[in-house]
């Protein structure tokens, strides 16, 4: 096996020839930092690498295999974590110029369940200031570029992650996810990325506990994958007051029966929020027949989205305000335009605003509920628009109908946190210009594993699945 090829060896197999000791953790972690070395420069996925402290934790992952110790689910598995997540040791930025040089001195809690699992952390992934944004740049690193086409943004806000995946900086990525921050970049990038419910994964420290809005979860390059990654972060802790029991063999049995024959499934195309681009439209409609073809019953129906852009607006404007209100003061001149906007319009609501959001996402809530009476899935395209110039911050218009707000072509991941509803995004196809499509799969509440199976079945069922971005230049 050439280095290469360990590169892109998923994470189910690197478990298995490691416990072997077919290849050592010190061999993997090795391989990925020197492609690291090679293709991140022009791209810009990693924007810290912690060489060192990667290298010292293989040593001695390398060295428990031979004492025969007990280990870990994830033991030897290189993974990269998002920008915005603490990790002790290794510069922590957001993004952002106010925290430049911060270094942290313990690490989030996903962080520690990860490394308690084995894996071991390469270094931080590029993000929008906060996670502010679906196109990943901040005025720290500057661009991430997309991997199939490094003109062209590789979406957000866990941009790096989807990067590194997608050209073999590492198997597995954590990122997080407010109106799509997992699942815009998997789709842009062609591998899968996974909003889970919230509380699913603990999250900690942050400063809104309570925040239902904003999760972390896993993204990977297969199904299989993420859901080995989500049996290893998910599940409770008390620093976490969202967070909740839950059986974890369930996401792997899901990925070891990935039948849906017989399930129930509805085509909601546009959902009636946002324009979506005609070729994006056709292939994701077209993706359907694979469904069919595995015996499932796909109907074109959607629920009831009204009022979803002013609950999306509101709820945005209230978390920058909680998440950053305070540092305008001080830093304006130096963040980001949008995020001020954003701060700036949530200190403009009034209590008459926000409660009439809260009804407003209520009523949709027992919409989408009932909705889910008849179908056991809603699949859309994940994103409206293909990948567009990196230098854009958002798209202003599709299909030649102008965007009210910057806003409005997330709409239908933003539909799914408003619910509170688990979705991932998988590959289903390429646009003429050889760019990938990412395909939005949804599930009832709080059902991760049938969502996980269906995925799987739809990944199994696709050749083209695993397609790799040429070697940048």
């Amino acid at each position: 096996m050439t280095d290469t090829d360990l590169c892109f060896t998923p994470a189910t197999e690197l478990v298995s020839l490691i416990r072997r000791r077919k290849v050592s953790p010190l061999e993997v972690t090795r391989a990925v930092l020197a492609r690291i070395e090679r293709v991140n420069p022009p791209l810009n996925a990693y924007v810290t690498v912690a060489a060192e402290q990667a290298l010292d934790t293989a040593k001695r992952a390398t060295a428990a295999l031979t004492r025969r110790a007990r280990v870990g689910p994830l033991h030897g598995v290189p993974v990269s974590i998002k920008d915005l997540t603490p990790t002790k040791g290794i510069r922590t930025t957001e993004g952002s110029k106010i925290f430049e040089h911060r270094v942290p001195d313990q690490d989030a809690l996903v962080v520690e369940r990860l490394k308690a699992a084995g894996a071991i952390v390469l270094g931080k992934t590029n993000t929008p200031e906060f996670g502010a944004g679906a196109n990943t740049f901040n005025a720290v690193f500057g661009p991430t570029r997309n991997p199939w086409n490094p003109a062209l943004t590789c979406g957000g806000s866990t941009g790096g992650g989807a990067v590194a995946l997608a050209t073999g900086l590492g198997p597995l990525a954590q990122g997080s996810d407010l109106g799509g921050s997992l699942r815009i970049p998997a789709a842009f990038c062609g591998v899968v990325g996974f909003r889970t419910s919230p509380g699913l994964v603990p999250v900690w420290p942050t400063t809104v506990a309570w925040d239902p809005w904003s999760v972390q979860g896993p993204m990977a390059r297969t199904v299989a994958d993420t859901a080995l990654m989500l049996s290893a972060i998910a599940g409770p802790d008390p620093r976490a007051p969202l967070s909740y029991e839950v059986d974890t063999r369930a996401f792997g049995r899901a990925i070891r029966e990935p039948r849906i024959k017989g399930l129930s499934i509805a085509w909601g195309g546009d959902l009636g929020v946002t324009p979506v681009d005609d070729e994006i439209l056709k292939i994701c409609h077209g993706a359907m027949s694979v469904f069919r073809k595995l015996g499932a019953r796909v109907d074109e129906a959607r629920p009831d989205m009204s009022g979803l852009q002013e609950i999306v607006l509101v709820s945005r404007g209230i978390s920058m305000v909680a998440r950053h209100a305070e540092k305008l003061s001080k830093w304006r001149e130096v963040m980001q335009k949008n995020l001020v906007k954003n701060i700036e319009y949530g200190l403009t609501l009034t209590p008459t605003d926000i409660g009439r959001a809260e009804r407003m996402r209520t009523e949709l809530w027992h919409r989408v509920r009932e909705f889910f009476g008849g179908f056991d899935l809603i699949v859309t395209p994940t994103t409206a628009v293909p990948p567009f110039p990196v230098e854009v911050a958002a798209p202003t218009e599709i299909n030649g109908k102008p965007m009210a707000t910057y806003i409005d072509w997330v709409l239908l991941t933003y539909a799914f946190t408003v619910v509170g509803l688990p979705a991932i995004s998988v590959p289903c196809g390429f646009t003429r210009e050889g760019l990938p499509v990412g395909l939005q799969i949804v599930g009832r509440w709080r059902d991760e594993a049938g969502v996980l199976r269906a995925a799987a079945a739809f990944e199994a069922a696709q050749p083209w699945a695993h397609l790799r971005p040429a070697e940048p230049a």
